[in-house]
């Protein structure tokens, strides 16, 4: 009985080995592809389109994000085809063990207990068309229309594709990362809550500056 079990050991361990060597396309999927899990006890999901506009609300406890890639062919110095993966612009987005796959979309993860000051999509007359450094003073003058709601000294202005202010958070303390193991993303902890963004432009001001 051992000796049959070391004997099957043995043949799924040459032909993983010989899938490997062999340059397998879903053993490369596997190695090449970035995964992560957000970590957090349950998250409110929301997407919205490069205006700014709400498309669509989920939520779920167990949130888990992998970057599908593709091939591109290419030629190298010495005039040999080439053939090299890129990470595509679909996420495959598993909630609670559902299937929702994204593509080009703002998307915002709030640790669910971490909730906007101002929800700016919410508000009427609210338009910000200004690019480069002028988004600076457009964001400025948006937000301290509404200072008053912001009761602790550091404020998180999220904004869309496009520069259309989506909502602001505000915490006693706010640092951000960029998140190696998920695409595009970046993780902002607002006073130990998690907020993971992808695809959308972030400031985070100290509330005295505005």
């Amino acid at each position: 009985m051992k000796r049959n079990l070391r004997i099957v050991c043995l043949v799924a361990f040459i032909f993983l080995g010989l899938l490997m060597l062999s340059g397998c396309a879903l053993v490369g999927n596997v190695v090449h592809s970035l995964t992560g899990s957000l970590i957090g006890v349950g998250y409110n999901i929301e997407e919205y389109d490069n205006y700014g506009t709400l498309t669509l609300t989920a939520s779920g406890e167990k949130i888990n994000i992998t970057a599908n890639k593709v091939y591109e062919l290419g030629v190298d110095s010495a005039g040999n085809i080439t053939k090299n993966y890129t990470l595509s612009s679909v996420l495959t987005i598993t909630i609670d063990g559902y299937q929702w796959e994204s593509c080009g979309n703002t998307l915002i993860f709030a640790q669910k207990g971490l909730k906007p000051d101002v929800n700016f999509s919410e508000v009427s007359n609210i338009s910000s068309n200004s690019f480069g450094i002028g988004d600076f003073t457009s964001v400025a003058e948006i937000v301290n229309r509404y200072k008053n709601d912001f009761g602790k000294p550091m404020v998180v202005v999220i904004r869309s594709q496009l520069g259309q202010p989506i909502c602001a958070f505000s915490g006693k303390e706010v640092y951000w990362e960029v998140c190696n193991d998920l695409p595009k993303m970046t993780k902002l902890m607002i006073d130990g809550y998690a907020l993971y963004i992808h695809r959308a432009n972030f400031d985070i001001f100290d509330k005295k500056l505005l």
